[in-house]
């Protein structure tokens, strides 16, 4: 039970980059938060763990400090097609790579620091809102918040529990994927990201802190499926008949014991509001991991978030209006980028069309940047 009976100002489910994002930045405009993660700091996520440069200034702000984190400066980007043909370009915008593993433990520290507190092991069993007040029933007891958000990744069991759309969307070309993560060792620049597809998926690599690198691939069920449900099978004669996967597979040393993954991630449009919850991060919408921008977008809603919550609980605009408002901007900044991811991931995966874009982007170079820009946005 929660001691006291204490009723935060926000209690966030999910520690992830978003949660932990807006708990610092709530907490810091003089709010009480609670934030429960399910797993204990730190911990390794699927995730390509490229961040597009726009967020240098954000995190720096929240009190990360990346030189002194070494994490790699990214400027080049390389995309080859499941034969192997490839185009080579230097990115408009760049980024840079760092694990969650580290970034996630050093915001939950920062976090931590600040005053937010954090639970972690701690599993969420429901949230419900009732007489404006919301009851978070957890693993370590009932709590309280007149504010709760949704930061709990790509799925969750509330969102089996609470019937979300895209949960109960019968099985299409954007909600049954696979997603498989290695950090390994290997001999790649490292100031270039590479996107290298294969038979309906594609793989990114990508330099991030000390000597690792992050190797990270979306696909479809059924090729895990074709190769009885072997990743290894999978990556032998799926993936690598691709000649840059194949040698990559073959050269590199792998740093965990077993792949990370996850199944039935959904690209499918999210509601951004679900019983009073405000979502962040993936829970609100996820852009497809080809355009290396969703580390980006899960930080820049929590701010949209943030300034939303801090003027209802100051009381300078209603609950209905936080929530009109933060739906409103958060579909102004990132619907187009979504569409756009949705249109781009739809050319890759296939030799034809892969190939054509390839061709199209040796001979208009501009096109790349153009599709880039697409999908990212300005420092915020």
């Amino acid at each position: 039970m929660n001691p006291g009976n204490k009723i935060y100002d926000v209690a966030i489910a999910g520690g992830g980059l978003a949660g932990l994002c807006l708990s610092i930045q709530l907490v810091r405009h003089g709010h009480s938060v609670i934030l429960f993660e399910k797993e204990t700091y730190p911990f390794h996520k699927v995730c390509g763990e490229y961040i597009s440069i726009e967020s240098w200034d954000f995190l720096e702000g929240l009190g990360v400090n990346l030189t002194k984190l070494n994490v790699s400066k990214i400027t080049e980007l390389q995309v080859s097609a499941v034969n192997g043909k490839m185009f080579k370009q230097s990115l408009p915008l760049g980024g840079f790579g760092i694990s969650r593993y580290l970034l996630d433990h050093h915001l939950a520290g920062i976090a931590v620091s600040a005053g937010v507190t954090v639970m972690e092991n701690c599993r969420i069993n429901d949230i419900v809102f009732n007489d404006q007040e919301f009851a978070i029933d957890t693993g370590a007891g009932l709590y309280k918040a007149t504010v709760a958000c949704g930061s709990f990744g790509k799925r969750s069991n509330l969102d089996i529990k609470w019937k979300r759309p895209f949960a109960q969307a019968a099985k299409n070309k954007l909600n049954n994927y696979i997603g498989i993560k290695y950090h390994i060792h290997t001999d790649f620049p490292t100031d270039t990201i590479a996107l290298h597809n294969f038979k309906n998926g594609y793989c990114g690599m990508v330099k991030i802190e000390d000597d690792k690198y992050n190797l990270c691939y979306l696909t479809t069920a059924d090729n895990l499926k074709k190769s009885n449900g072997s990743i290894q099978t999978m990556e032998q004669t799926i993936l690598s008949s691709n000649p840059h996967l194949k040698k990559i597979f073959e050269g590199c040393k792998i740093l965990y014991e077993e792949p990370l993954s996850i199944s039935q991630i959904s690209f499918d449009k999210k509601n951004q509001v679900e019983n009073h919850v405000l979502m962040t991060g993936d829970a609100a919408g996820m852009i497809t991991p080809l355009c290396g921008n969703g580390m980006s977008m899960a930080m820049h809603g929590s701010k949209l978030a943030a300034g939303q919550i801090d003027s209802f609980l100051k009381g300078i605009i209603t609950r209905s209006l936080m929530e009109i408002n933060y739906q409103k901007q958060w579909q102004q900044q990132f619907s187009k980028r979504l569409k756009t991811g949705r249109r781009i991931q739809s050319l890759f995966g296939n030799n034809f069309t892969t190939n054509l874009l390839i061709s199209s982007a040796k001979i208009f170079p501009a096109f790349t940047e153009y599709l880039i820009r697409q999908t990212h946005g300005d420092h915020f």
